[in-house]
């Protein structure tokens, strides 16, 4: 029997600061997803919800069941939560505010908490396990150089508080929820060496293991010149789970001059746009953000972290790392698949000649590529 995939788009891609405004974007955008690909069928979410909106949800004891009932009504099913977002992901600059509160923090985990309390209470009957995506403890710079080890271990201690909640919340719903730290560039933890050593340093008890693991983001990997196969090997070799992968796509040129001036046009202000260029065969040099990479203006490979549509492999004279999401999703855990999730959050800050007119046919477009990808890769994909 093939492994069986469950597939869902991340509704970080539509601004939701609110409940009522999440809910209205979703009646607005995803019943018109749904319809693209088959109005009779039930469409999968990645469900992205602010602080504030899960603070709401869970301030009265009904809200939760009504938002069941709601997400019924409208054939969603929720297959997994977007925890890295914490506050509004659409406001007019967000770039390295969403690293902001890092796990150091313990608002951090009150958000988190809340959003396992959350899942559990959404996912299918069918489904026992549920992802929870999560900062990868802080963006790099936040963390003072001579503290860096204490902060690491007061990250460590939230993680450690939140594995215990969650094998409590097991005990009592049947639902084991999971909450997998997502490797991004930049951050502390931004390649799957690094991962799996913070959690043999950090996260070795059988019970952090089992409530705690990895989501993987094809983009992010990509970004950072990692070799799909190995993180993924990285990740088996360490008993690291993983309990989501996220497929997404970044840009990618060989540095010539019209290149790069096409590139350019993808710098702008709302998100962070980190760029990686390899010169030679050495390591890669690293920038924050993209206009800064094209101040130096290096003749190399560049990959920049900017979340474009899964099904492109070219944009005008510009790459994409598409051909990588199927690498990935070759190598994924057939015993133990992950829930996948396409996550092009950055359709409305594309250049304006690539955005869709329609949004919720560009998300169809990527969904449906998406499942062709997955059957090509051996899988079976639900519903």
């Amino acid at each position: 029997m093939p492994p069986t995939a469950e597939l869902a788009y991340c509704t970080n891609v539509h601004p939701g600061p609110s409940l009522a405004q999440s809910l209205a974007m979703l009646e607005r955008h995803a019943t018109r997803v749904r319809d693209y690909i088959d109005p009779h069928a039930t469409l999968g979410l990645g469900l992205w919800l602010s602080a504030a909106s899960a603070r709401e949800i869970l301030r009265e004891p009904d809200r939760l069941p009504q938002l069941r009932a709601w997400m019924d009504a409208h054939s969603f099913e929720i297959l997994t939560l977007n925890g890295f977002p914490y506050g509004d992901f659409h406001q007019p600059v967000v770039k390295k505010l969403v690293y902001k509160p890092n796990w150091t923090d313990r608002a951090r985990l009150a958000y988190t908490l809340d959003l396992t309390e959350i899942l559990a209470g959404l996912l299918p009957a069918r489904r026992s396990t549920g992802s929870i995506s999560t900062l990868p403890i802080a963006w790099r710079a936040d963390l003072a150089p001579r503290e860096r080890e204490a902060q690491e271990q007061c990250a460590a201690k939230n993680l450690h508080a939140l594995a215990q909640h969650l094998a409590r919340l097991e005990s009592t719903t049947n639902k084991r929820i999971t909450v997998d730290l997502e490797p991004e560039p930049g951050c502390l933890l931004d390649t799957a060496p690094l991962l799996t050593n913070f959690f043999r340093e950090h996260l070795r008890t059988e019970e952090t293991r089992r409530y705690l693991g990895v989501c993987h983001d094809t983009c992010h990997s990509a970004v950072m010149f990692e070799s799909q196969t190995d993180a993924f090997a990285a990740y088996a070799e360490h008993a690291v789970r993983v309990g989501k992968v996220q497929v997404s796509s970044a840009l990618a040129c060989n540095g010539a001059p019209k290149e790069l001036a096409e590139l350019a046009q993808f710098a702008e202000d709302r998100y962070l746009h980190q760029t990686s260029v390899l010169v030679g065969s050495g390591t890669p040099r690293f920038y924050d953000d993209l206009d800064l990479a094209l101040d130096d203006n290096l003749d190399g490979l560049w990959r920049t972290h900017f979340h474009v549509p899964v099904f492109l492999e070219e944009i005008g004279r510009l790459a994409t790392t598409s051909p990588e999401i199927m690498t990935a999703l070759a190598a994924c855990p057939r015993n133990d698949p992950p829930v996948f999730e396409v996550e092009t959050y950055a359709w409305t800050v594309l250049p304006p000649h690539l955005r869709e007119n329609d949004l919720a046919l560009g998300i169809s477009k990527e969904l449906l590529w998406t499942r062709a990808a997955l059957r090509h890769a051996g899988y079976e994909v639900l519903p």
